[in-house]
């Protein structure tokens, strides 16, 4: 028996839509069966990269459509929650690109109608599908570390030109800024290792002249006995190893980035590459050790593609969403903390 074709609608075909979400949902076996977008420019991009789906200029069309299984929110961040909510309330499953939304109380309100209607919502927290944070996942689980007493992340670029986006506005509705932008992934993945933590310590810096939201961040998290130091900058001219974990019987280091969104941006695509997707270089791979015995621990493949894979097992009632929700909720706590923290130089609990 064959089994049916998920059809999914996109929200928006910016930098979201098209480089993140399109292409993994096709990658997954999803027809892209509709987009809406309101520029002349992503209109075209869209009708030459989708010839099939049906192309509009109104996320309410495309939400009213009932021939579409899944609706992707991948619109600027004041959009999420309630384009979400109406994509819930017409009875689709739904997706909503991170943060999923700037408030707490609004990340609340959006799974309890997904709990409301029965429809499934995930978040999509795609670097828990990075080539290195899946290593980090097998490296943990071996035990080799021994007992693991500190957790180090960064997430730095070297951008120190203001752009011209919502991401760089002051206003609260946009959640602009890296403790929303690169935060998100980073929160979300301490969460995923070690649950909430219990405090926050924060500083949030604007560096760049003229910038209205934080383009520096250092946050300090504490669960249980996990020490957890997280970077995101804008403004590193030198980028310190992408994570650095200590443990009482060794240490896991690695440098560099997952490869998958540099080869986005060069225009590959998932499944046109073969097997070597998502693989990192040697000369990126992290190693392990202590003193001066280290030994060099080859990557894991990352691909995004898996979160829709996921997805569509959970659609199917053959599995949980790959990324819940609550989730997404603990990780603006977090982040509600770290603004506390920060305007107030406090220590400041989750």
């Amino acid at each position: 028996m064959t089994t049916p074709v998920l059809r999914a609608g996109v929200l928006g075909f910016g930098f979201a839509g098209r480089i993140f979400h399109a292409p993994f949902l096709r990658a997954a076996g999803f027809e892209v069966a509709g987009i809406s977008t309101g520029t002349a420019e992503r209109i075209a991009q869209a009708r030459q990269e989708y010839p099939d789906a049906d192309i509009v200029s109104s996320a309410a069309e495309l939400i009213g459509r009932e021939d579409l299984d899944l609706i992707v929110v991948a619109t600027p961040n004041s959009s999420h929650v309630p384009l979400g909510i109406a994509a819930l309330r017409a009875g689709h499953d739904v997706v909503v690109d991170k943060p999923v939304a700037a408030t707490v109380a609004d990340a609340r309100e959006l799974v309890d109608v997904a709990e409301e209607t029965g429809a499934i919502l995930a978040t999509f927290q795609s670097r828990r599908f990075d080539s290195d944070f899946t290593t980090v996942r097998q490296v943990l689980r071996s035990g080799e570390l021994g007992e693991v007493y500190r957790f180090e992340s960064r997430y730095e670029r070297w951008r120190p030109d203001l752009r011209e986006n919502w991401r760089e506005s002051g206003d609260p509705a946009e959640a602009g800024g890296l403790l929303y932008d690169l935060g998100a992934h980073l929160i979300d993945q301490f969460i995923a290792l070690f649950g909430v933590p219990d405090t926050v310590y924060a500083e949030l810096s604007a560096r760049r002249s003229g910038s209205a939201v934080d383009d520096d961040v250092l946050l300090n998290l504490k669960a249980g006995g996990i020490s957890g130091q997280l970077w995101m900058s804008a403004v590193a001219a030198d980028a310190g190893p992408r994570f650095r974990i200590l443990g009482s019987a060794g240490a896991f280091v690695k440098h560099g980035m997952d490869p998958q969104e540099d080869a986005l941006l060069a225009g590959l695509r998932p499944g046109q590459v073969g097997e070597s997707w998502g693989i990192e270089p040697e000369t990126s791979w992290g190693r392990i050790g202590a003193g001066q015995q280290w030994r060099t621990v080859p990557s894991l493949p990352g691909d995004y593609t898996e979160f829709y894979r996921q997805l569509a097992r959970a659609m199917a009632g053959d599995g949980e969403v790959p990324v819940d929700p609550r989730d997404s909720v603990d990780g603006l706590r977090v982040i509600a903390a770290a603004q506390r923290s920060a305007a107030a130089g406090t220590v400041e609990p989750v």
